[in-house]
């Protein structure tokens, strides 16, 4: 094609001029430089590395579908660890977060009748994730462009190409490989896995050379099932009655629920590692406690599934990919005479380093899952089921049963499903009774509200020990739907009738006869205590996963009653160990729960207050101590949206006072200069760095969008956000001010004839103030190390952010306070100068001192008119801090009218006339008039 476009015979008889000649040779220079560029791929000769596997053939045609050879997304690999390196936790293997995946982006038909020509992408990653699009990361080998060819009769691949990588030093490296893979076939049954190596063509000198990669690959196309078959139910499985679980018509649905459910694995009780308790035996070193169910295949027409399940050894787990060792391949079909589905599972053989010899083999796995009809406090499980093993005791990979059941219950249920309320009764007798008030005109939300569902704060009798959040289960004869927000009926029919969360929203100011009933409820709460707490038989501490600490989970039944707004429950808790109790049970179910909602119109609207406890002795080992509760309703969040728009409003007219009390010392210094000097530095720098630090640290908030907790929490419209804007601006107009009068003073010092006496006495506040703020913050620092809130670590689960968090929490209280007694150093600089200037201007002072108090006296009102909100929400006067509390909204405040007092009584009658008499100065300095050159001369 280049040859033909460089033939000069078209050109005979022309003459060419000088500048044609030099646009062909830039056109051509061009061409063979794209040449080069997109031919850089298959530079690496394709028949020196892949003739002998799948012979190379002239393409003919492409092909417009991939169809026939659409790729693979569920593979592992082994091997290329200087490459793939990774760091996980020593609880998981180093083949737990491997992922291979290859895609074809081209297909070409050739002169050789079943070749066909291959482009394509592999990418390989050792953290368990993949991105097609994504940027090239550390742990992560990709190759977009391999080219080569397959043979569909023999199921082989053979393609080259480059690739590239980041090395453990964060170099890019540029990688040359040949990619082989066998038993790439259209049609596949379960005993068919696709294997293969990657290796590298690079020197093993070579700076970018890798060690070969073993690839193993589960086929997903064309796949024909051989083991599982319709209407032969679960042999040697538990023989449930077909009216105990639920029945569906649709293959499907059941693919879904697999997809979003986690189950947990529940072994004989003398089970132990080095026993044969799992499918795997005593060779992988732990027994597994999850298991996770991923349908490759779910046929409608036929009402089967192909599936992988894998075995973890935590929930977290749950996105991270397979490993052969402890995952099963399987088939399933439903059994309608048995409500239930069942699997015939096999094990992967011959896994190791390399993969190329694995196979499938030993199916002797069965398993069986069904949906409960009838769900309790005691069976909440909404899907359950059992692994099991044909072989015989004797027999090697023979295990005890196992029982899962989903652990998360994500779904309501299925249509069909029903709860029955089993300890309403015990309810009825441990719950106080409350009398309706007589008062016409109280409400309480009604059982249909969205307040129902609560994020609470726990505490015990000394502080706070962590938080719960609690999720509706049941109203009534109804499920919550958590994700679409409604109600959903599954009693009287197979179609679920909804009301809607807005409905339910406005439903909840209103309180008729109908919904003012006590109704039965129940709840799941999941409690998330800081370490060292006892539970019963449990003392919490993070687990050995990142840092996360376990949480207790508790389900709980009761009664309702919206006349008086008073939710009273019986909660049970599965034990942690084998904890022998009077009745033998596995459950603790003597936890008493209740919880008080407030009237809709009083001025505490939201804020519910309630407690946990245990009602056994106190020498019980399942005893725990009493907890108090405290929380907001979950989606209740207008009154914090109010107070939000209030406490911005409060910002702005704190800063425009500020602005108007800074002005008018400027006023008045520019009418009396002479009054500069006597102003102290050190009160400046102070006011100064209070406005521009928060401006630093909201500079991105302001010009970039970063807006924190509280607006991803109350949305608002544009309120918040648009006067965030405002304050920010007016905050800058104060700091300029304020750095203005800074700027006057410094230059009025500098001045000649007030440079020894000025500085001297500034030196001297210097030295005391700066100390004084230093041994300050190190006992705020001291006393408030253990009394730090758990609230960020539970939310951000991570022990180092939230050490991080509370310093600088304690940090920004101190520096607070310092802000609040802004008058100490003028105080000092009054004393050490026997100033009698009246330096400051009573607005100045006056005002400013009440700006700083205002925050103090609000918080003192919103302690005693409003409820605690969303941690994070609070835009003035935040209560979290360490110095907004009920004592000290009285001392600050009267520390800061006493500094006040003190700098009127210094500026009406001298520096030191606060000291008793013996520490006066008698001696006065006397002002000697200057006279100017002018008169001089």
């Amino acid at each position: 094609m280049v040859m033909g476009f460089c033939s000069t015979t078209p050109l005979q008889g022309w003459v060419q001029p000088a500048w044609l000649h030099a646009f062909l040779f830039l056109v051509l220079s061009t061409v063979f430089s794209a040449t080069s560029v997109s031919s850089s791929p298959t530079q690496l000769s394709y028949r020196d590395h892949c003739a002998s596997i799948v012979p190379e053939s002239r393409p003919t045609r492409p092909l417009f579908t991939t169809s026939r050879l659409a790729g693979f997304k569920a593979g592992y690999f082994t091997g290329g660890t200087a490459i793939l390196s990774q760091n996980l936790s020593p609880n998981y293997s180093s083949q737990s977060s491997k992922s291979v995946s290859f895609r074809t982006r081209s297909l070409y038909a050739t002169e050789t009748e079943g070749v066909f020509k291959v482009e394509g992408r592999l990418v390989l990653a050792s953290d368990g994730i993949y991105y097609f699009d994504g940027d090239l990361n550390h742990g992560r080998l990709s190759f977009p462009q391999l080219q080569g060819f397959w043979s569909e009769s023999s199921g082989e691949l053979c393609m080259v190409g480059l690739g590239s990588a980041y090395s453990n030093g964060g170099n890019l490296l540029r990688c040359s490989a040949v990619l082989k893979l066998s038993n790439v076939k259209n049609s596949n049954n379960i005993t068919d896995l696709v294997t293969g190596t990657l290796k590298s063509l690079n020197s093993a000198h070579d700076s970018n050379y890798f060690e070969p990669i073993s690839i193993l690959f589960f086929p997903e196309k064309n796949y024909r099932y051989t083991l599982a078959s319709s209407g032969t139910g679960c042999p040697g499985g538990a023989d449930v009655p077909q009216t105990a679980s639920l029945s569906t018509d649709s293959m499907n649905s059941i693919c879904s629920i697999l997809s979003m459910e986690r189950f947990g694995l529940e072994y004989a009780h003398d089970c132990n590692p080095s026993q044969n308790c799992s499918p795997f035996g005593g060779g992988i070193g732990y027994l597994p406690q999850f298991i996770s169910i991923t349908e490759f295949q779910c046929s409608e027409d036929e009402e089967r599934l192909q599936v992988l399940v894998k075995f973890q050894n935590s929930s977290y787990d749950y996105y991270r990919t397979y490993n052969p060792r402890t995952t099963l391949i399987g088939e399933g079909s439903w059994d309608v005479n048995k409500n239930q589905l069942c699997l015939v599972a096999c094990r992967i053989l011959n896994e190791g380093d390399s993969l190329v010899d694995a196979r499938i083999g030993d199916c002797s796995i069965k398993l069986s899952l069904r949906f409960p009809a009838i769900l309790s406090i005691r069976n909440r499980n909404t899907v359950v089921g059992q692994i099991w093993s044909d072989k015989t005791v004797n027999d090697p990979g023979f295990f005890s049963k196992i029982m899962f059941q989903s652990i998360r219950n994500r779904r309501p249920g299925i249509p069909g499903s029903k709860y029955e309320y089993t300890e309403i009764e015990r309810a009825r007798k441990l719950c106080p009774k409350k009398k309706p008030a007589e008062k016409k005109g109280v409400a309480y939300p009604n059982g249909y509200s969205s307040d129902m569902q609560l994020d609470m704060s726990v505490r015990n009798s000394t502080h706070l020990v962590g938080w719960a959040y609690s999720e509706l289960i049941t109203l009534g004869d109804k499920f919550y739907d958590r994700y679409a927000q409604s109600m959903v009926s599954l009693e009287e029919s197979s179609v679920a009738v909804a009301i809607s969360s807005a409905s339910m929203l406005e439903n909840s100011s209103e309180t008729n006869a109908s919904d003012s009933r006590p109704m039965n409820v129940s709840y799941r709460i999941s409690l998330t205590l800081e370490p060292g707490v006892k539970f019963g038989d449990m003392i919490i501490s993070p687990s050995n996963f990142s840092g996360i600490y376990t949480p207790v989970e508790i389900y709980a039944e009761g009664i309702y009653d919206a006349k008086t707004g008073f939710l009273c429950m019986v909660g049970c808790r599965k034990l942690s160990s084998p904890v022998k109790t009077s009745s033998n049970d596995s459950m603790d179910c003597e936890i008493l729960v209740n919880l008080q909602f407030p009237q809709l119109n009083s001025k505490n609207r939201g804020y519910i207050k309630g407690s946990m406890e245990s009602t056994r002795e106190k020498s019980d080992p399942l005893y725990f101590e009493h907890l108090d509760l405290s929380a907001n309703s979950f989606f209740g969040a207008r009154q914090s949206i109010w107070r939000m728009d209030f406490e911005i409003i409060m910002v702005l007219i704190s800063h425009t006072l500020s602005c108007v009390f800074v002005g008018l010392q400027l006023f008045y210094v520019k009418k009396h200069s002479e009054v500069l000097p006597s102003i102290s530095l050190v009160m400046l720098v102070v006011l100064t760095l209070g406005y521009m630090i928060p401006l630093v640290l909201n500079f991105e908030a302001l010009f970039l969008g970063s807006h924190d907790q509280r607006n991803a929490l109350l949305e608002s419209g544009g309120w918040i956000k648009a006067n965030e804007v405002i304050v920010r601006i007016v905050t800058m107009v104060v700091f300029l001010l304020q750095f203005r009068l800074l700027q006057l003073t410094w230059a009025a010092k500098l001045k000649e004839g007030h440079q020894k006496g000025s500085w001297a006495a500034e030196k001297k506040v210097l030295y005391l103030a700066l100390p004084s703020y230093v041994a300050g913050c190190l006992i705020a620092l001291f006393f408030n190390r253990g009394k730090n809130e758990y609230g960020a670590a539970v939310q951000s689960y991570s022990l180092p952010d939230y050490q991080q968090h509370s310093l600088w929490g304690d940090l920004s209280s101190y520096a607070g306070l310092v802000l609040d007694g802004f008058l100490f150093p003028q105080i000092l600089l009054n004393m050490f100068a026997c100033s009698t200037e009246k330096a400051l201007s009573h607005s100045f002072y006056v005002g400013t001192t009440f700006v700083r108090l205002l925050p103090h006296t609000y918080d003192l009102y919103r302690a005693h008119n409003n409820a605690i909100s969303f941690n994070g929400s609070y835009i003035y006067a935040n209560p979290g801090a360490d110095f907004y509390s009920t004592a000290w909204d009285v001392i600050i405040p009267c520390g800061g009218l006493l500094f006040s007092a003190i700098i009127f009584l210094q500026q009406r009658f001298g520096g030191r006339c606060i000291l008793p008499k013996r520490f006066r100065e008698l001696e006065a300095y006397e002002k000697i008039p200057v006279v100017s050159s002018e008169s001089n001369s």
